[in-house]
């Protein structure tokens, strides 16, 4: 018997490569369209795709058990136009102080720039990562000592250039109020002025609060994101402590807040929890680098943090030799701990090598509708798990 052969039916096949090559093109189009109609959607999208797949190589952990995230990035973070980030920088020498950027979609604030005039080199560095147009929108200065402004003053020799030099600062923000008599504040106001006659406009933080001189309490920084001056008492009375003189901000994203207190000392905290009205936050910069003196129970009773960052050396004895005063203070980390353990620090000090190292290095939070998510540079756990705070804090 002759074995049949089977013969193939080539038809179905033809139907079969016709069917997906209409798919392929029904697709091209409606990317084409997309991108050619709404790019912004399209480039949210791609960002979102990658967003993702960055984050999928990141190491990540859940801390302190209050459904914050963390997770290790020590390179440029991808952020989508809804978010608002909020990065404490990591100042490039032993010492404690402020350097924060925010940023949202094309808007960047920066809040300080301490802690040494040699820091500006490492500010720059990052700053330039984040602000690819070299405009800083808003630049907020806190009160006049050199932790927080050395890099708008830079130095008598002009060795180190300033903010004002390598940037573009539309509005300036400042204390009203000061005691400083030091020829680095002489210089910082030179330099402020030169960069009010090249076209920045310059207000007091009193004036924010009052509305006035074209001045705003509240600065729009997106559809979503507010920048929010708070009152201080010491924005018009005396203070024997230049700390108390400092610029208060709320920043708000959606339905999340990061409190910036500069280096408000325990009379000051007082005053803004009785001065305005408060929300829980988020994120709080504790204050003073978390000295003894600040991040008093009045104000975090309050606030009821569920992070707190400290710009400062863990450990490090810059002011004080007495162990529980070094920053942050065993007050201050008592104080806090009532309400979260998720605390970070940029730096740490080893007493065994006299040398210090990054800890969390520089800390990012971000915020969306998604939630918080904390990226470090370095370690992304609390300092809660470190064998410095479980000898000294715990």
């Amino acid at each position: 018997m002759a074995t049949r052969r089977r013969v193939k039916k080539r038809g179905g096949n033809k139907g079969l490569i016709i069917t997906i090559l209409v798919i392929v093109l029904v697709i091209a189009l409606v990317v084409a369209f997309v991108y050619f109609k709404y790019p912004d959607t399209f480039q949210g999208i791609l960002d979102s795709v990658y967003s993702t797949n960055k984050t999928e190589n990141t190491t990540s952990s859940a801390t302190g058990g209050s459904g914050v995230s963390s997770s290790q990035n020590s390179g440029v973070i991808n952020l989508a136009e809804e978010d608002c980030s909020v990065h404490f920088i990591e100042l490039g020498n032993d010492n404690a102080g402020d350097c924060i950027l925010v940023k949202t979609g094309n808007t960047e604030v920066l809040i300080d720039a301490g802690s040494k005039s040699n820091s500006i080199d490492t500010i720059s560095a990052y700053i330039d990562k984040y602000c690819t147009d070299g405009i800083l929108e808003y630049v907020i200065v806190t009160h006049g000592h050199e932790d927080h402004i050395a890099c708008f003053g830079g130095t008598a020799s002009a060795a180190y250039r300033t903010i004002f030099d390598r940037y573009i600062c539309q509005t300036i923000i400042d204390f009203p109020l000061t005691n400083s008599t030091t020829a680095l504040y002489s210089r910082y106001l030179a330099e402020r002025n030169a960069e009010v006659e090249a076209g920045a406009v310059r207000y007091s933080a009193l004036e924010c609060w009052n509305n006035e001189n074209g001045a705003q309490r509240t600065y729009q920084l997106s559809s979503t994101v507010s920048l929010n001056i708070l009152y201080n008492y010491y924005y018009e009375h005396h203070s024997s402590d230049e700390n108390n003189y400092s610029v208060c901000c709320l920043i708000t994203a959606g339905t999340h807040n990061y409190l910036l207190t500069g280096d408000l000392e325990k009379e000051g905290e007082e005053y803004l929890v009785q001065c305005n009205d408060l929300p829980q936050v988020d994120v709080f910069k504790a204050g003073h680098h978390g000295s003894y003196s600040s991040s008093t129970e009045i104000l975090l009773s309050v606030i009821k943090p569920q992070i707190v960052v400290f710009t400062a050396v863990m450990g490090k004895y810059e002011y004080t030799t007495d162990i529980n005063n070094v920053f942050p203070s065993k007050t201050a980390c008592t104080n806090i701990s009532k309400y979260t353990n998720n605390m970070y620090v940029n730096r740490y000090y080893d007493s065994a090598t006299d040398t210090t190292d990054s800890y969390n290095g520089n800390i990012v939070i971000i915020a969306n509708s998604s939630g918080i998510n904390v990226i470090c540079s370095n370690k992304t756990d609390s300092i809660t798990e470190s064998d410095w705070y479980k000898t000294y804090r715990a």
